[in-house]
């Protein structure tokens, strides 16, 4: 199976004393980029989770982010009474008697130290947040590779069809090859009869040997038509199912196919057939779309 390297994930999992968030997202990239967003409090996770993350991932840039929220309870806060007394003492002492409109609770409870956290109960020990984050990670993981193997299935498809596209064109210079060479003595026994009938010249026979021997060797493109249909068959199979959880197989179609654009351009270089030209052309352009394509393949 082809992975996408652009895909999205996200979990949220809620507990008694945490509300963990994850979300997961990533663009191509020729190697593994992970940059992880977890907050100074938590940043002791961050090892654990490029851990989780570097097992599903093989290539692409890689955004993490993680939230962590503590849920509030009853117990989580207490008011300051010695804070509450200091400020109405303080006015009392500027103002005197002046004071004469009633005090807003809303107002006092927004004074600097009138409500504390209390750490005993507001969920300070944050490694005890592990198990909801991990599961979260896992579950964003999941949806994450989910969203890739989707996509993977729809560039799978189209690297295939662009495989049998250069097949087909493969075989039509297959099948052309042998007559390009009895084309061209053809046409230099026509040339040879002319300048004979017209001219008198006088022609050795060894050199039309030689000359078509010549030609034939340098328009013969049989190597790389069998080197090409190699690399064709091992393309399909990478293509068609993946490869081991050991190696990306976007990496490995990279290489497949500079190695097919090799062959391609060298048959383009010894074309001595119009025909053959166009069908090298038409390999070439589905190179180029599979180049493309695979740009994207983790």
């Amino acid at each position: 199976m082809l992975l996408s390297m652009t895909g999205f994930g996200e979990a949220r999992v809620q507990d008694e004393r945490w509300s963990v968030s994850v979300e997961i997202r990533s663009v191509n990239n020729r190697h593994l980029k992970l940059t992880c967003k977890v907050g100074d409090r938590y940043a002791a996770f961050e090892p654990e989770i490029e851990r989780l993350v570097r097992a599903a991932v093989r290539r692409g840039t890689v955004q993490f982010v993680l939230r962590i929220d503590s849920p509030s309870s009853a117990d989580s806060y207490r008011v300051n009474r010695v804070a509450i007394d200091s400020y109405r003492s303080q006015l009392e002492d500027a103002f005197g008697a002046k004071i004469r409109r009633p005090v807003l609770l809303a107002a006092i409870l927004s004074l600097p130290g009138v409500v504390e956290t209390n750490r005993a109960t507001a969920g300070d020990d944050s490694a005890d947040a592990w198990p909801a984050v991990e599961t979260s990670v896992r579950e964003a993981l999941d949806r994450f590779n989910e969203s890739r193997a989707r996509e993977g299935l729809a560039m799978q498809a189209e690297a295939l069809a662009l495989g049998r596209t250069i097949h087909h064109h493969l075989e039509v210079v297959a099948e052309l090859a042998p007559a390009v060479v009895a084309g061209y003595r053809d046409r230099l026994l026509e040339r040879v009869r002319f300048l004979i009938e017209e001219r008198g010249s006088t022609i050795q026979a060894a050199d039309l040997v030689r000359e078509v021997a010549i030609f034939s060797d340098r328009s013969d493109v049989a190597e790389e038509v069998t080197r090409l249909r190699a690399h064709l068959e091992q393309y399909a199979q990478v293509a068609g199912a993946g490869v081991g959880a050991e190696e990306a197989a976007g990496r490995k179609l990279e290489f497949i196919v500079q190695e097919m654009g090799r062959e391609a351009n060298t048959m383009g270089s010894k074309a001595g057939d119009v025909a053959i030209s166009r069908a090298v052309f038409e390999i070439k352009g589905a190179l180029e779309k599979i180049r493309e394509l695979i740009q994207n393949i983790e």
